[in-house]
């Protein structure tokens, strides 16, 4: 026989898939479960944890425990991007994913802070400077309907960057078009770029911070970006809660034979 509190959670699974619990509705309190016979205190939280762990709901302290929306959040690839987008625009690159997911977003959804800091090994060979050396860093906390989705930490040499609004620490993204416009109006524009991924256990930092359920993991993107002449003018680190995003990249295949002027 299956323990109580599984019972309970595939009961509480298949309201959740029917539609009774709508994507966004906190699930009942605790206390009321128990009270209506549904199993003792720790049944009922059992079966709470379990849910979680399934991707299905996420608890956090002042929220209680709500249902997940049904589909991740699309996280665009190279679109995101456009200088349409930021350059002759406002939707910046987080913005972007949310308009292509069909969901509401704010630009208060973006919170960050701005210190100087010495620049970690990794840091230091993506800007091109020795470890130690003084760089800023710009780190942001992005969350949808409350709810926090990733990091991201952009880290910038300050002689690129001293003066401008990315040093600016107020809420939100700096100005109109965001980071990318910033550094265009300064006469760096963004010419290519180049995303590292990879997937890996979060830390306990990460779990409370992004509200993960138990066992999630993330996934680490490293995102370098270039000037037509190579210059590097930012490096950022970003932590995403794996289960919160789908990725997606559309692109032209290359065809490098065609490139050296090779027959096909």
């Amino acid at each position: 026989m299956a323990p109580k509190w599984r019972d309970l959670a595939d009961k509480l699974a298949e309201r959740i898939r029917s539609g009774e619990y709508a994507p966004g509705q906190r699930l009942p309190h605790i206390r009321d479960l128990v009270a209506t016979g549904e199993g003792s205190k720790s049944t009922v939280h059992a079966a709470y944890k379990a849910l979680e762990a399934e991707g299905l709901v996420t608890s956090s302290r002042g929220h209680g425990t709500v249902v997940r929306p049904p589909a991740a959040l699309q996280r665009l690839g190279i679109d995101r991007y456009d200088k349409a987008k930021w350059r002759d625009g406002d939707e910046v690159a987080f913005i972007a994913d949310r308009v292509a997911s069909g969901r509401p977003h704010h630009r208060g959804d973006q919170t960050q802070t701005v210190s100087r800091v010495e620049a970690t090994a990794t840091v230091a060979t993506a800007l091109g400077l020795q470890p130690g050396t003084e760089v800023y860093a710009r780190a942001r906390l992005v969350k949808e309907s409350g709810h926090p989705t990733h990091t991201l930490t952009s880290y910038y040499r300050p002689e690129h960057v001293e003066g401008t609004r990315l040093v600016d620490p107020a809420p939100g993204p700096a100005g109109r078009g965001g980071g990318f416009r910033v550094l265009y109006d300064a006469g760096y524009e963004i010419d290519h770029m180049r995303e590292e991924l990879f997937a890996r256990s979060a830390t306990t930092e990460e779990v409370k911070l992004l509200q993960l359920p138990g066992g999630e993991a993330v996934v680490e993107l490293h995102r370098t970006a270039f000037t037509t002449d190579g210059t590097v003018v930012e490096f950022a680190i970003g932590v995403h809660a794996a289960s919160r995003f789908r990725w997606t990249y559309d692109f032209a295949v290359p065809d490098s034979a065609r490139r050296r002027g090779k027959p096909s």
